[in-house]
């Protein structure tokens, strides 16, 4: 098995200029027993379990667009690192197409769980152990990044 930096990533016949990167947000919590729990999103389209993502914004870093998404979308606030753990690569399914992406994924330790976020009515939200969200997700690399992950 290669070391997640040395995955190639499949463009699926696309250029490399038509390559998307987006930034993701790996947003976990240690419960009052001591348990690492992840939480994790529907997608809207699919219903599909994922981590928030979503595109670059003007204004901020990455890491911090990816604590924007986590709010957005999974209605959950804290301390974002300044360093990725992984990336992982998906097509974003489009009406019209599907757009080779790589997610960039930054760890986001959570501070707050909101009760009312953006996208409440468009997103299921839940907290989950490692094995469990590692059984949710269905992108082989995303499961890795989660299987390896040390809040340390």
């Amino acid at each position: 098995m290669k070391p997640i930096g040395a995955r190639e990533i499949e463009l699926g016949g696309a250029a490399k200029t038509e390559l998307r990167t987006q930034f993701a947000a790996l947003c976990y919590r240690v419960n009052s027993s001591g348990k690492l729990r992840f939480c994790l999103v529907t997608s809207r389209r699919s219903g599909r379990w994922i981590v928030p993502k979503g595109w670059p914004m003007d204004g901020q870093t990455p890491a911090d667009a990816a604590a924007t998404e986590a709010y957005e979308e999974a209605g959950v606030s804290g301390k974002i690192a300044p360093h990725p753990v992984g990336v992982f690569s998906y097509y974003k399914v489009r009406s019209e197409d599907e757009l080779p992406c790589m997610a960039v994924v930054y760890p986001l330790k959570v501070k707050k769980v909101h009760r009312k976020w953006p996208e409440k009515k468009e997103r299921e939200r839940t907290w989950v152990s490692r094995k469990k969200a590692v059984a949710m997700i269905s992108d082989p690399e995303l499961r890795q990044i989660i299987e390896r992950f040390d809040p340390a």
